[in-house]
C-alpha cells in the first residue's frame, strides 16, 4: 500500500509491528535516512541492536547472497519483541532478493525495512510494496518539515517551552536547511539549554544556527557597513594573516551588501524585506542587519554595490598590478566613508 506523505508522518511515529515490511525511497539519502531512524526506533524500542532483534544488511550485498534477507526475516531471536531485518540502499540489483523474502514472510517474522534513492513508478521494488496487502511504500520528497514534524523532533530532544514566535522561527530555519543540518541545530539547541527551564527565545536560536560566513567575517563587514573605517585596516591584516583570500572577501562582501540592499529596497520597507531573507535571520543579527539597512538605503547600496563589482573584476583582471589586498582594502574604506556621508 501507498502512504501519502500525511499519512507517513503518523505511520513513522507509531508503525504497526504486524506488517510484513516498509519501503522509504527518496532522492535525499539524509531525509530517508532519518525517516528510517525514527520507524526503526518507533518500531524496535532503545535496545534493538543490543538485544540483536535488528539486521542490517547492505543492499549491495544480496546481488552476491540473495538468500541473506530471508535467513534474517526467519531467524528466531534470543530476546523477546518485535525483529526487523533492515536493507539500505537497495537497487533494482536486490529486488529479486526483497520480493522473495517479502512473498515468504508470515506473522511472526522480523517485519522487513527497505531504504532507496529515487525509484520510478516502474520500479519493481516501488510496485511490490504498493501492491502488497500488508506493507507500506512512502517517497519522501523534498519538501520542508511540517510543523508536526519540527514540534516532535523538539519534543524528542527535550525542548518543550517554545513560544509562538520561536517556533515561526524555527519553521523558517528548517525550510533553509538541510534535514541534517536542521537535526544538529536542534540538537545544539538541547544542550544550550540544558538545565534551563525559561522559554526558547529568538537568542538561543541564533546562538546555535548554522552561520553562513565565519565570524572574523562577519566583524570586518559589520565594521564597514557601519562606517567605522580606522578599524579596517587590522581586521584586515588579522583575516590575511589566518588565510583569507581577497577574493573570498569580496565574495561575502558583495554578498552582505546585496542582503542589505534586498531590505532596504523592498517596497514595504527594510522592516518588511528583512522578513523575506533566505536563509532568515534571527536575533541580534537581525537587528543589525536592518538597522544597517535603514541606514544606508537603497540608493547608496547601489552605488557600494558598483565599488565591490568594480574591485572583483579588478582582483580578476589579468592586467592586476596592485597587492589583492590592498585593492579590497581600499574599496572597504571607501564603502565605509560612503555609509558615514550624508
Amino acid at each position: 500500500m501507498k502512504l501519502s506523505s500525511r499519512e507517513a508522518e503518523g505511520y513513522f511515529a507509531k508503525p504497526d509491528a504486524d506488517k510484513a515490511g516498509l519501503l522509504i525511497y527518496g532522492s535525499d539519502a539524509m531525509r530517508v535516512a532519518l525517516k528510517r531512524q525514527q520507524v526503526i526506533a518507533a518500531l524496535l524500542g532503545p535496545n534493538a541492536e543490543e538485544e540483536m532483534r535488528l539486521s542490517r544488511i547492505p543492499g549491495g550485498d544480496l546481488r552476491g547472497d540473495p538468500a541473506l534477507l530471508l535467513d534474517a526475516v526467519k531467524a528466531v531471536g534470543f530476546f523477546p519483541g518485535p525483529r526487523a531485518a533492515f536493507v539500505e540502499d537497495a537497487t533494482e540489483t536486490a529486488a529479486p532478493a526483497i520480493l522473495t523474502a517479502l512473498e515468504e514472510w508470515a506473522p511472526g517474522d522480523a517485519q522487513i525495512i527497505v531504504t532507496a534513492g529515487q525509484l520510478k513508478a516502474s520500479s519493481k521494488l516501488r510496485k511490490a510494496f504498493e501492491s502488497h496487502r500488508n506493507a507500506y511504500a512512502v517517497g519522501i520528497y523534498d519538501d520542508p518539515p511540517s510543523r508536526a514534524e519540527i514540534e516532535r523532533t523538539l519534543s524528542e530532544a527535550g525542548i518543550r517551552n517554545v513560544p509562538r514566535d520561536s517556533m515561526t522561527a524555527l519553521s523558517e530555519l528548517a525550510a533553509d536547511l538541510g534535514p541534517g543540518d536542521f537535526s544538529q541545530t536542534i540538537e545544539k539547541l538541547a544542550l544550550y539549554k540544558r538545565g534551563d527551564e525559561s522559554e526558547l527565545n529568538i537568542d538561543d536560536i541564533e546562538a546555535c544556527a548554522p552561520r553562513s560566513t565565519e565570524a572574523a567575517l562577519d566583524d570586518v563587514l559589520n565594521v564597514v557597513a557601519e562606517g567605522r573605517s580606522g578599524e579596517i585596516g587590522p581586521l584586515i591584516q588579522r583575516m590575511q594573516a589566518q588565510g583569507t583570500t581577497a577574493v573570498s572577501l569580496i565574495i561575502s562582501a558583495n554578498r552582505h551588501f546585496r542582503t542589505l540592499y534586498a531590505c532596504a529596497s523592498d517596497p514595504g520597507g527594510p522592516a518588511q524585506g528583512i522578513g523575506k531573507l533566505r536563509p532568515p535571520v534571527f536575533g541580534k543579527r537581525r537587528d543589525r542587519i536592518l538597522r544597517q539597512a535603514q541606514g544606508w538605503g537603497a540608493p547608496k547600496l547601489e552605488t557600494a554595490l558598483t565599488v565591490l563589482t568594480d574591485t572583483d573584476l579588478a582582483l580578476r583582471s589579468a592586467g592586476q598590478t596592485a597587492p589583492a589586498m590592498a585593492l579590497v582594502e581600499r574599496a572597504m574604506i571607501r564603502l565605509a566613508m560612503l555609509a558615514r556621508a550624508r
